[in-house]
């Protein structure tokens, strides 16, 4: 079917420019952490508002006030697990990945690659991103929560504080904590 009626294409108009203005408005007080860059749970909750956006819009079995309350819920619902997320360790872990060093001083690290399915030539395609054309230029290559990269090369490592606490990494020159025999 290519047409059904004006009043089908009157209120798909008016539901997408209403739901949308509801949508803006819900992210917009809803604060920056919803739009910032994703992890897993950020990104169902992003699926889960297009498919709810697109239903309204689309569906005239539901109201624009049910899709305008689904699309609030939602991001309250976002917002509530990122809150409980940042007050507890438990909760954090349920819905966050830790960070993972798949290269320390150098050398591939193939167990933590393998588990977290990442290639070798990957690995490769971020050091020469972050501007190294040597693996043993680099300190430490870490695949973050949301599936990018961190170079940190061995001339910017400093005393490696930011990569305190990660697994894989005990500090500058000490691969004896990481729990990983390195490979080339």
């Amino acid at each position: 079917m290519v047409f059904d009626s004006w009043s089908g294409i009157v209120r798909t108009v008016v539901a997408a420019v209403a739901a949308y203005a509801v949508l803006v408005t819900v992210l917009r007080l809803s604060g920056k952490r919803t739009l910032a860059k994703m992890n897993a749970f950020d990104l169902v909750v992003t699926v889960a508002l297009g498919s709810t956006l697109a239903t309204v819009v689309l569906s005239s079995d539901v109201a624009l006030a049910e899709g305008g309350l689904a699309l609030a819920l939602l991001v309250a619902l976002q917002f509530a697990v990122a809150w409980l997320a940042i007050r507890s360790a438990r909760v954090r872990r349920l819905i966050k990945s830790e960070p993972t060093v798949v290269l320390r001083d150098g050398r591939l690290l193939e167990q933590p690659m393998r588990r977290q399915r990442v290639t070798a030539s990957e690995v490769r395609q971020a050091v020469r991103a972050g501007g190294s054309g040597a693996l043993e230029d680099v300190a430490a290559v870490v695949l973050e929560t949301d599936g990018s990269f961190s170079v940190i090369s061995r001339r910017k490592l400093g005393a490696g504080s930011a990569l305190a606490g990660l697994a894989g990494f005990a500090g500058p020159g000490d691969s004896a904590g990481s729990g990983h025999r390195p490979s080339r």
